[in-house]
């Protein structure tokens, strides 16, 4: 028994037509014009695939299909469906679109499941002008409030509570998600890889084990603005200049461990004059890594170093963290399942982290959870060259098709949510 490839690619190509823009890729944020098309569309192809469908207060789209009602409860397969503006056609709806062509799959060849098989696309997994990502499973598993989103509007002034009403969910419905924790067995989410790791490896797939944490800050360096050709060099204190020795110490840093990343993503420089000496620049430090004493090791390491270049060039450093999100580690019984499902069908597969949060990270908080890569060409994502091999899909779908026919026979009844 395997995935149907054509009917998946169709798929994919058919969705990735909502946002299509002049450049080729997809622009599809949440609560767009062309979100709620395809959210129209996604509910009802799951209403011709006779799915009983939910939408949850966050308008998390919900179609589930019956098993055998020997074991209770569901696992669930799926992604997102919004993109990136100009955006690709794989990352979030390969994950949603193959959990739609399994459950097809299953129905096709008759297969009895004891527990109930969901397909969920979550909403708002990408930033938007709301400023919230993971929004949907976010909301879901309680970490996003009623309290936290009633006043939340986008750049236009829009109400975030009035946009989830227009797609089916609420702020009044929010109640019930937390109902919804107990019927979760299990959570199983394909993506694209976004990285080169299992291109440079030529292997096609990898069970993901863990999500990387993620710590941000706001750093300000502040010299002294006076005049370019007046002062002399001995006598300056150039914030810029400082900044980017900080800046360089980080990529060094990070360089030589090679299990961290560590990115400044923004950058203001003040007065910002081709005449005057930068007097301020601020800009965020972010590190990524698998462990957090790998993190804290960097963080204390690369401060040692940015206090004896503020001593040296006389600036002054601030900072002031946003962001220390802890790694999330996935469960190693469904991680066990994948990689044996991989060895009997004799497909090499790796086991590794996460370096992007995904859905699955948060999922995990209440229930078991669990991810897989597939191969990214060029490591590209978030842009119209995004791509993964027609074949290396199939093989994943197929490990994933595999394995939740495994974990079907390995969840028991007796085994709650953690």
């Amino acid at each position: 028994m395997k995935i149907n490839l054509s009917r998946l690619l169709q798929d994919i190509e058919r969705y990735g037509k909502y946002g299509k823009n002049e450049h080729g890729g997809v622009t599809r944020p949440s609560f767009s014009y062309e979100d709620h098309q395809v959210r129209q569309l996604f509910i009802e192809e799951l209403k011709e695939m006779g799915l009983e469908i939910t939408i949850d207060g966050a308008a998390n789209i919900w179609g589930k299909y019956k098993g055998t009602g020997k074991k209770k409860g569901s696992i669930v397969i799926g992604s997102h469906l919004d993109s990136v503006p100009n955006g690709g056609e794989y990352d979030g709806p390969l994950g949603v679109l193959m959990a739609k062509e399994i459950i097809k799959t299953l129905k096709e060849h008759s297969i009895p499941l004891d527990h109930d098989i969901e397909i969920v696309s979550f909403t708002a997994e990408e930033s938007n002008d709301f400023n919230v990502s993971t929004f949907g499973s976010r909301c879901f598993v309680g970490k996003l409030t009623t309290g936290m989103l009633e006043d939340v509007r986008d750049s236009k002034g829009a109400l975030l509570s009035e946009e989830l009403k227009k797609v089916g969910g609420g702020l009044e419905k929010f109640p019930e998600m937390k109902e919804m924790h107990k019927d979760k067995k299990a959570f199983i989410e394909l993506h694209i890889e976004q990285g080169q790791r299992l291109e440079t490896a030529n292997i096609s797939m990898a069970v993901i084990n863990s999500v990387v944490g993620t710590y941000r800050s706001f750093v300000s360096v502040k010299g002294d603005p006076n005049h370019s050709g007046t002062t002399m060099m001995v006598n300056r204190r150039d914030a810029l200049t400082a900044a980017s020795e900080m800046i360089l110490e980080v990529e060094q840093y990070c360089k030589s461990k090679g299990d961290i990343v560590g990115t400044i993503g923004r950058l203001n420089v003040s007065p910002n004059a081709a005449n005057i000496i930068p007097g301020q620049v601020d800009f965020i430090v972010e590190i990524r890594a698998g462990s957090e004493g790998i993190i804290q090791e960097a963080i204390a390491s690369i401060q040692d170093v940015w206090n004896e270049i503020s001593s040296r060039r006389q600036v002054k450093v601030s900072q002031e963290v946003f962001l220390d999100q802890k790694p999330v580690h996935l469960d190693r019984d469904l991680v066990a399942v994948l990689e044996n499902t991989a060895m009997k069908m004799k497909e090499p597969c790796l086991t590794l982290p996460s370096m992007a949060v995904h859905d699955a990270a948060h999922m995990a908080s209440v229930t078991k959870s669990v991810m897989v890569f597939v191969k990214s060409i060029g490591g590209k994502s978030h842009c119209p060259e995004e791509f993964s091999e027609p074949e290396d899909i199939e093989k994943v779908g197929n490990l994933i098709l595999q394995g939740i026919i495994q974990m079907d026979r390995t969840l028991s009844e007796k085994e709650i949510s953690v």
